[in-house]
């Protein structure tokens, strides 16, 4: 696939060559195509040779990127084809590009795969930043679910104060009635009893 700009000064003698080829994959159960090399040529000698990497589609589809670019900023679909070319001489940068080889029907791209990935830097800090506020989500409600009451209220009433007589015939573990002089003592007792509202 050739582009040529024509009579527009000094690019007159300027060609872009995408040397596209297609595929079958058993995987995918269709033909894929890929971009395979890029040329740039100059009154009909190459200037430079450009191998393109992860630039495919499959070949009912067309390919759209935002930027197809020998860069890194443009994290560099284009590499030079070799160290002692001189592609490192020459900056290709392809703004909204889009390619299809293939299937072209009344001169329109047909439905585009883009470049974006699935999971790009920004998509994946998104999914980390969710991940960790949804465990933080199930800690809370985890506390939620386990904590008690704080609403109890504890009511404590004595009961009144009263003189139980102590008799000679108690258990060996009760004090011993004190005696004197044939009047008889008693012990003061006071219960407590608690009630607890939950």
């Amino acid at each position: 696939l050739s582009l040529k700009f024509g009579d527009i000064g000094n690019l007159k003698g300027l060609v872009i060559r995408f040397l596209l080829t297609t595929s079958y994959y058993q995987l995918s159960v269709q033909n894929w195509f890929s971009l395979h090399r890029l040329q740039l040529l100059y009154n009909h000698s190459i200037q430079a040779t450009f191998n393109a990497t992860r630039i495919y589609a499959p070949a009912s589809y067309s390919y759209h990127c935002e930027h197809v670019s020998s860069l890194q900023r443009y994290d560099a679909l284009l590499i030079p084809s070799s160290a002692n070319d001189l592609s490192k001489l020459w900056e290709v940068t392809f703004i909204d590009f889009q390619i299809q080889g293939f299937n072209i029907e009344e001169g329109h791209f047909a439905y585009a795969k883009d470049c974006a990935s699935f999971f790009s830097p920004a998509i994946l800090m998104g999914l980390v930043t969710s991940l960790i506020l949804l465990l933080v989500l199930a800690y809370a409600l985890h506390m939620l679910i386990h904590l008690k009451s704080l609403d109890r209220h504890y009511e404590c009433k004595a009961s009144p104060a009263y003189f139980a007589q102590i008799k000679d015939n108690d258990m060996g573990d009760e004090k011993e009635p004190l005696r004197s002089n044939g009047n008889e003592s008693y012990e003061l007792r006071n219960q407590q009893f608690c009630r607890i509202y939950i």
